[in-house]
């Protein structure tokens, strides 16, 4: 996961992110086209093409109420896909790739998992993350992040997606997330098995257990397709666990694209140390082939 790697760790990887992107920096790379895979453009036209609309909306779940960063295309009615942030939480970053997945043809909501305890922005960055006192006001936070409260809360966002006229309800919904929010994603098809048709995992920690509820072996209560994007690194510390996954697919008799890329956790997103804009972008057009599918 996401603290395993250290600073020192992550001083030895991809250089363009290394002090974190600040919302200058972000800025001046969405009006360059320079973020690739995430980029964003002015006047609400994002890298796809389509006219985009975004705001804050509030999401009721059984715990509480959630706030979340909604983005669509401005005309008609788009599949759903809900977006689970990396531990950074929801922040300018994942706006960003929001709003490119939007114009691509998705309405996207991107949740604040911590809601329970702080709304978004709880980091303004990840490089937020790996201080002290980051460290120290996530940690308390992620406690309450238990696998049935993650249940409780796909199957809300699932609900709010359905019913907003935005989504085409005709369509299966999606599911991406990154770290921490990889396993989310697996969680979400099997809170709402008839809905959530496409679940994207990038370097997801957390995939294979030898706990009972462990995603891997969730895989056979849902009716979803996979991308289960891994990273190098990670590989290396859990080798086996492409092969669970694969073999935990085949018995699911689920669709599942399982690659270990060649970048570094945390590659897919743009305000990491390790992120890898190339392998970033191969990723991110791998999800586009399986939403596709929605």
């Amino acid at each position: 996961m996401c603290d395993e790697f250290t600073a020192a760790d992550n001083a030895t990887r991809a250089v363009g992110a290394a002090k974190g992107l600040n919302r200058r920096a972000f800025a001046a790379l969405g009006a360059s086209a320079a973020l690739a895979g995430c980029t964003v453009g002015a006047k609400g036209t994002a890298a796809g093409g389509s006219d985009i609309r975004e705001g804050m909306v509030s999401v009721t779940t059984k715990d509480g109420v959630c706030d979340a960063f909604f983005v669509h295309p401005v005309h008609g009615r788009h599949p759903g896909v809900i977006m689970w942030p990396d531990i950074a939480g929801l922040r300018e970053a994942k706006k960003i790739m929001a709003r490119t997945l939007a114009a691509e043809g998705y309405a996207v909501l991107v949740v604040n998992q911590y809601y329970r305890s702080s709304p978004a922005p709880v980091l303004r960055s990840f490089a937020d993350w790996r201080t002290p006192e980051g460290q120290a006001r996530i940690t308390p936070m992620r406690e309450e992040l238990t696998p049935a409260a993650i249940t409780r809360d796909a199957a809300a966002f699932v609900a709010f997606l359905d019913g907003r006229e935005e989504v085409d309800t005709t369509r299966g919904i999606g599911s991406n997330g990154y770290c921490m929010g990889g396993p989310f994603t697996v969680r979400s098809a099997a809170a709402a098995p008839e809905r959530v048709k496409a679940a994207a995992s990038f370097h997801g920690a957390g995939l294979v257990s030898e706990e009972p509820d462990s995603p891997h072996r969730l895989l056979a209560k849902t009716k979803a397709s996979y991308l289960f994007a891994i990273a190098r690194n990670d590989d290396a510390r859990q080798s086996d666990q492409k092969t669970q996954l694969r073999e935990a697919a085949a018995k699911a008799g689920r669709e599942a694209e399982i690659e270990v890329y060649d970048a570094d956790h945390g590659w897919c997103v743009p305000d990491t140390p390790s992120w890898d804009p190339d392998e970033a972008d191969r990723a991110w057009k791998r999800m586009l082939v399986l939403f596709a599918g929605l």
